[in-house]
Parts: C-alpha cells; structure tokens; sequence
C-alpha cells in the first residue's frame, strides 16, 4: 500500500469495531481515496480511552533527506522513527481497500491501471498499523500552505504478502 486507500464504513462500524470511546471526527463521509496530506480517521489511546481522530496522512521525513511526507514507514530501526515507536505514538488506521498502480502499462491506455486490494470482495472494516505525532510546520500546497500544528500520520509496512506481490513486488519506504 504505497499512496492511495478508502474509508467507506461508517463511524458506528468504526466505534464497534475498535471500541472507539471518544470521537472528534464530525460527520465523517466515506472516503473512497484517501491520498498524502489529506486529513482521514485515525484511533489512537488516551488517558480516557480510543479516541477517532483526524489526522494528515504522511510524517515528517528525516531532516537529512528532507522531501515529502512520509506516508509509509520500513525501516523502523532507523534513528529517525524510534522515538514514535513507543505505544503513545502508535495508531490505527481504518481503512476497507487499498490500491497500488499495476506493474505494468495497460496496452489500450498505455497508462498503469490502478488495481484495488481488500480483505475480500465485501471490503470489510480493518486497519493498517502506524505512528502519529504532532507537526508543527505548515502542510497543504506552497500555494496554499495550512499553518500547524497538525496531527501527522504514517503506515508500518513491510515486504508484500503472496496477493499483493504481484502488483507491487517491493515494499513501500
């Protein structure tokens, strides 16, 4: 799952299934892509309980590299993640599909399709396992940056499963 997802249930299934005790989302819509920078739900723990959250997709990059946010994290020994492995820092991500381009160009359109994956056809409610934290930058377009704080968020990902290997053969970074 590299930089495109959906969240099409609704919060009542979101509160049920994670046992979310408080909320600060609003009326949320369904979500069918999810892309970098966009705010999407997120549940992490608080003094009082789960909390559902929105949170800015993509954290911010090691400062020697600098570039984009970073929305899929690998390589969690490295210096720059381990302080937002601890549990205060983890999240769920809800999510029912994800998609990633397919490996290569559709000969009709001579473009990559996009190819959705979920837990099955019915796209059930799961989550992705990240880390969050407070951004105090601007985010959004040069031209029209938001000023911080903001709630940032990333992906814990690895090597792909069978299923997915396919499409994408490499991990995300």
């Amino acid at each position: 799952m590299c930089n495109l997802y959906s969240i099409t249930t609704n919060q009542s299934a979101i509160i049920a299934l994670f046992r979310v005790v408080n909320r600060y989302v609003g009326n949320l819509a369904p979500m069918p892509g999810v892309f970098p920078d966009y705010p999407a739900p997120v549940l992490r723990n608080t003094d009082t309980g789960a909390a559902m959250t929105l949170m800015r997709w993509g954290m911010p990059p090691p400062p020697r590299t600098g570039g984009p946010p970073v929305t899929n994290i690998r390589n969690t020994s490295s210096p720059h993640w381990r302080g937002w492995l601890k549990p205060e820092c983890r999240c769920l991500v809800p999510f029912n599909s994800f998609a990633e381009y397919a490996p290569e160009p559709n000969p009709e359109t001579k473009k990559k399709d996009v190819v959705w994956s979920a837990l099955n056809d019915d796209r059930p409610l799961t989550a992705f396992a990240g880390i969050w934290t407070e951004f105090k930058g601007d985010r959004g377009t040069k031209s029209k940056p938001i000023p911080g704080p903001h709630n940032v968020y990333g992906f814990l990902t690895t090597a792909p499963n069978a299923v997915v290997e396919p499409i994408h053969p490499r991990p995300c970074r």
